[in-house]
């Protein structure tokens, strides 16, 4: 029986790993299925463990007060090298474009180990954006073995760095089937009564919740964390987002914040709490199924998340995303997604246009989600099968 490490840190990595987690379950007779988690997002990625079920066999505990890029990308080697002793895999496999999956990749290669990488051949080609998660990425794809590729044009980009052809495999990508995985948790939890929002949103106040939800007001949602986008970047966001709340009395502007001091800080700077528009709402960051289903109810996402995206269009939800670049440029073309950077006024003009304009909105939401038919992880392991 051969056997197979997963290895991953983030909440992201976590929610895009655990269809395939699941999946690989269902083939106990045929794989040794192992688990090593680093840490990376702690108290974010604990929730998603236990939403999903997953009981890790190694946890590295990387996360530190303080750390940096060093840090991370260190204790997670360190952590692995033992691990890896340990555990002794046929394959690992890594997700994406963190620091703990390069370092993870690069700990398996010293010990010659295969590595299958999950969501392979994303690219920008400025290394600087995003950062570091560009050259993580390039990095992961240097060493692995087998490519797990999201879309045609993720493989595309591989075959042109000279990757085998034979070793990349284009299999949707696995966060729409997390994304069906949490609408039918959601659905269930719905049933029984009121149950799932009356534990899941004690932030919001019940009534504008449900005034959402019977779409008596419009909400849009946003999220941000890129580190390209600390400082300046960030007071934009959030002036942009004080100024359209100010044109737009009848739009709630939902923002849950991330708990990086650099995201938080910028929030302190823009908006005074004693004259806060009380159609500007901040939360502490949500839960993988609460954030779904807010996300389901919201008219349009604004977000510099890779991850969303790719989940937005697939709740038919328009997606302005604050950066310049973007490793997803199948959503841009596909009409799914518009980048509009950190420069205020675009902000503005562009969340503007799709509050009115009917034409301008539905141009957008009714786009086909171009990342798959949610059954990606099913694709992984049947061509895992065959290899292993």
């Amino acid at each position: 029986m051969k056997k197979i490490l997963v290895v991953f840190g983030t909440r992201p990595e976590a929610i895009k790993m655990a269809p395939l987690i699941l999946e690989i379950r269902k083939f106990q007779h045929l794989v040794d299925l192992e688990i090593c988690v680093t840490g990376q997002h702690r108290g974010m990625l604990d929730q998603v463990l236990k939403l999903f079920e997953i009981k890790p066999d190694y946890d590295l505990q990387i996360m530190k007060k303080e750390q940096d890029l060093f840090d991370v990308f260190t204790n997670t080697m360190m952590g692995m090298r033992e691990v890896l002793k340990n555990s002794s895999p046929d394959l690992v496999l890594v997700h994406g474009d963190t620091s703990s999956s390069s370092a993870a990749a690069l700990s398996a290669f010293y010990f010659k180990i295969p590595v299958g990488h999950v969501e392979a051949g994303l690219r920008t080609y400025q290394i600087y954006s995003p950062w570091p998660e560009e050259i993580n990425r390039q990095l992961t794809g240097r060493i692995a073995t087998y490519h797990f590729s999201p879309t045609k044009s993720t493989e595309i980009n591989l075959i042109k760095e000279g990757v085998n052809p034979h070793n990349i495999y284009v299999t949707g990508n696995t966060v729409i089937d997390a994304l069906k995985l949490a609408a039918e948790k959601i659905e269930d939890s719905l049933k029984e009564g009121d149950v799932f929002l009356s534990e899941n949103f004690p932030e919001i106040h019940q009534e504008k919740l449900f005034s959402w939800i019977s779409n008596e007001r419009k909400l849009v949602l946003i999220t941000g964390h890129r580190r390209e986008n600390f400082g300046k970047g960030f007071i934009n966001i959030c002036e942009a987002i004080l100024e359209l709340a100010n044109i737009h009395p009848d739009v709630d502007f939902l923002y849950p914040l991330h708990l990086n001091p650099n995201v938080r800080s910028a929030v302190s700077d823009v908006f005074d709490s004693n004259s806060l528009p009380k159609n500007v709402i901040f939360t502490d960051p949500m839960d993988y199924l609460p954030f779904i289903f807010l996300m389901k109810q919201a008219y349009i996402v604004l977000t510099d998340s890779g991850g969303i995206q790719e989940e937005a269009p697939g709740l038919g939800k328009p997606v302005l995303v604050f950066r310049d670049t973007t490793e997803r440029p199948e959503a841009v073309e596909a009409g799914t997604v518009m980048l509009v950077g950190t420069e205020k006024e675009k902000i503005i003009e562009y969340t503007s246009d799709l509050l009115t304009n009917e034409e301008s909105y539905q141009n957008m939401a009714q786009k086909k989600n171009p990342y798959g038919d949610g059954f990606a992880a099913e694709r992984i392991i049947s061509k895992i099968l065959e290899f292993i």
